[in-house]
């Protein structure tokens, strides 16, 4: 860890661009020098490049709080929020370089289009109870801890930057990506839904294209278990469905 305790002047290199007809990231990075305070974050000094040096400098962010999941990039090549990556924790002698989220098509500057990871949204089946009587929905504590962690997400789509089918094989058309698989993970385990969301989760989500590399958990700023307690429980449950001959039988004849 690095830390100072007055303002010193660091080196940030940034990326400034536009997209070409495919969205593809085409531009150069730009050096600066900002004045940093103590306890600033990255978002802070791209702020004040913003207010000083690059008044044109496109930037997304909302709260500052690590809750919107706006302010998403690239941080030293990491996918990283801007708003929780603090400067003290990074290396006085090396420039901070900024990039936009490399998966998504490029806005401008450090601003993608995510809109992609919305259509998929669209897909999926919401949550259906058994019972549209809200008074009569009872379940047990465990139950709730299960899938309250899901509700944890703050859809940065930083798991999606990060999960190599969709960020290096470009995969859109066959597979929803980690953030989705934890949805359909919080709504297949609710213990008031009834709808059955397998066949999707296998053919149309591809959750058979991830090979649980644990990328996606690695970069969730919500500590989010992905790979083990959303991907892997409905790769369980693909499994028994399409490939278990005694569950398959169960499920054809209405018993499972």
């Amino acid at each position: 860890m690095m830390m100072s305790l007055g303002v010193v002047d660091r080196e940030f290199h940034v990326f400034r661009g536009l997209p070409d007809a495919d969205g593809e990231h085409i531009g150069e990075v730009k050096s600066f020098t900002v004045p940093v305070q103590p306890g600033w974050v990255v978002l802070d000094a791209l702020l004040y490049l913003q207010a000083h040096n690059a008044p044109d400098l496109a930037i997304r962010w909302n709260c500052k709080a690590a809750k919107c999941g706006s302010c998403a990039a690239e941080i030293n090549g990491l996918p990283s929020l801007m708003c929780k990556t603090r400067l003290d924790h990074m290396p006085l002698d090396k420039p901070v370089l900024v990039r936009p989220m490399r998966t998504f098509p490029l806005i401008k500057d450090l601003v993608t289009d995510v809109s992609w990871n919305y259509e998929v949204n669209k897909r999926i089946t919401p949550f259906t109870p058994y019972n549209d009587d809200q008074s009569t929905w009872r379940y047990f504590q465990e139950d709730a801890d299960r899938v309250q962690e899901f509700r944890k997400c703050i859809e940065c789509f930083l798991c999606q930057n990060s999960c190599h089918v969709i960020r290096h094989h470009r995969k859109f058309n066959h597979f929803a990506g980690p953030r989705f698989l934890v949805r359909l993970a919080s709504l297949e385990m609710h213990p008031l839904d009834v709808a059955d969301r397998i066949p999707f989760t296998k053919e149309e989500a591809g959750i058979g294209l991830c090979n649980i590399t644990k990328c996606c958990t690695e970069r969730c700023p919500e500590g989010i278990r992905i790979t083990d307690n959303a991907i892997i429980p409905l790769k369980e449950r693909v499994v028994d469905r399409y490939y278990d001959p005694i569950t398959m039988l169960l499920h054809k004849i209405g018993i499972k």
